[in-house]
């Protein structure tokens, strides 16, 4: 899992300026999923949501989890330890389970979720991809080079260690990376691979001039900052347009490529890649100027769900996968993940409360699959449903002092998602019935008490915890407020 790649950044994808050819192999190996979307463009919303099958208003993690407000936490904390998760799953299967990288889920000091080997750093955000301080089991200290090579040697090394023995094991390598954001990829990369893109036009992504909503929010961070805002929220503002900090997040993905082509040679090597599923993702997408925005969903004010910060890589290959080369368009959901690899491992579980997420191994077998018509996302105060033809963004009304209108874009004529149509009288059935599917998913797939549209809180932090005040009161707070 890499950290913040929107689908389009890799070639197999189409891209023919970045270079992945490790991440292409798998895809030409196995199975490439063109429509799937995260749920939620933030880091911990999504992870968690990957490992319950959960949406956010259900688990309750809406927003990254602020590590600066760790000393709030319980002891140990994990946001998702409550809930069925498909490492524990695992483990109590039979498995081995490691995860060697970013968790951004809690309290990471010690072991959570059944992993029973424990290799991560402390932070959830990246101020530098160099000299991190890292947790490797029961040892802390510093890592010099670039993080994401520790966690590929890492991972080599738990495969190694793996031959020979006799339970199955499942390894989660959440890459820190290609992250996209100041002061990590400031100026030119320091990689071995930087010099793939010295030279790069970087013409596969689009130079818009700043969405207005980019300004709001920054003008609210500003505000609820003090005066002070951390420099990596100044990005939104200054990496649209800046070359060189583009060609650093390129080849970011081409290292991060060259790492998964050492895990699957270790794989080789142990004579165990025949029987191994390979799954690459992202946490979330992410926008590089795309609608005049730089980062993910909460880069503006509303948040917005437009393609680039939600459609995510998804491609499988290995073991059960029976199909090459093969592209599937249907709408797939990151959660579609959890009943995935249960189903995979051959373990009957179910999520903790009623889930949509939808099976995938039949169609990975071969097999005919019954397919939803719509992905469903949501980013605090914006929730939307996807379809082929339509999106469809709608804002929660109920704070005053912020009104907020609704978005809704036709795909088939407006692809790339510039005219927002809802003030116009056109498709008003279609628009009505959309708005409609939106509050039908959410009274099912929500919990009272993570709901924040029905008055619930949020697990540790919101990004504008004053508009939810202004909406249900000023005693309204997080969870660890």
């Amino acid at each position: 899992m890499s950290d913040n790649q929107p689908a389009d950044l890799l070639g197999c994808y189409g891209n023919d300026e970045v270079k992945t050819p490790h991440l292409d192999k798998i895809a030409q190996d196995g199975v490439r999923f063109d429509n799937a979307y995260c749920v939620n463009a933030m880091c911990s919303p999504c992870r968690a949501s990957v490992l319950t099958g959960l949406m956010p208003s259900q688990h309750g993690v809406h927003n990254w989890l602020d590590d600066t407000l760790m000393d709030r936490w319980p002891h140990n904390w994990s946001a998702v330890g409550e809930y069925q998760n498909f490492p524990t799953l695992l483990k109590q299967a039979g498995y081995a389970t490691a995860l060697i990288g970013k968790y951004h889920l809690g309290v990471p000091f010690e072991p959570q979720l059944a992993f029973d080997h424990w290799v991560t750093f402390p932070h959830g955000h990246t101020a530098s991809f160099y000299d991190n301080e890292v947790i490797d089991q029961e040892k802390r200290y510093r890592f010099e080079g670039h993080t994401v090579d520790f966690f590929t040697d890492k991972t080599v090394d738990y495969i190694q260690d793996r031959k020979n023995k006799p339970e199955p094991f499942f390894a989660f390598v959440p890459f820190n990376g290609p992250y996209g954001h100041w002061p990590s990829i400031k100026g030119r990369a320091e990689n071995e691979f930087a010099e793939l893109y010295d030279n790069s036009p970087m013409s596969s992504i689009p130079r818009e001039g700043l969405d207005t909503k980019v300004l709001d929010r920054f003008g609210m961070r500003i505000t609820d900052g003090g005066g002070q805002i951390r420099e990596q929220f100044k990005g939104p503002l200054l990496l649209p347009n800046n070359v060189d900090s583009l060609r650093n997040y390129f080849s970011q993905v081409s290292l991060i490529d060259y790492g998964v082509g050492k895990i699957k040679n270790a794989l080789s090597e142990q004579g165990m890649l025949e029987n191994t599923i390979v799954i690459y993702t992202a946490d979330h997408g992410f926008s590089l100027g795309h609608n005049g925005i730089w980062g993910h969903g909460l880069a503006t004010w509303p948040a917005t769900t437009h393609r680039p910060s939600f459609n995510i890589p998804l491609i499988m290959s290995g073991g059960p996968v029976n199909q090459t080369n093969a592209v599937c368009d249907e709408m797939i959901s990151q959660i579609d993940l959890f009943p995935t690899v249960l189903s995979l491992a051959s373990i009957q579980a179910k999520a903790s409360m009623t889930s949509s997420a939808n099976d995938l191994s039949g169609y990975l077998a071969g097999k005919n699959q019954k397919w939803p018509e719509a992905v469903y996302m949501e980013q605090e105060e914006t929730r939307a449903v996807r379809t082929k033809d339509w999106l469809y963004m709608k804002r929660f009304d109920g704070a005053a002092k912020y009104p907020l209108s609704d978005a809704f874009y036709d795909l088939k004529k407006d692809p790339h998602e510039k005219h927002n149509l809802i003030a116009l009288e056109t498709h008003d059935s279609i628009k009505l019935e959309l708005n409609q599917k939106i509050d039908n998913f959410f009274s099912q797939y929500s919990t009272r008490e993570y709901d924040l549209w029905s008055g619930g809180s949020a697990k540790s932090n919101v990004s504008m915890a004053n508009f939810w005040r202004d909406a249900w009161g000023e005693s309204w707070a997080t969870e660890f407020g």
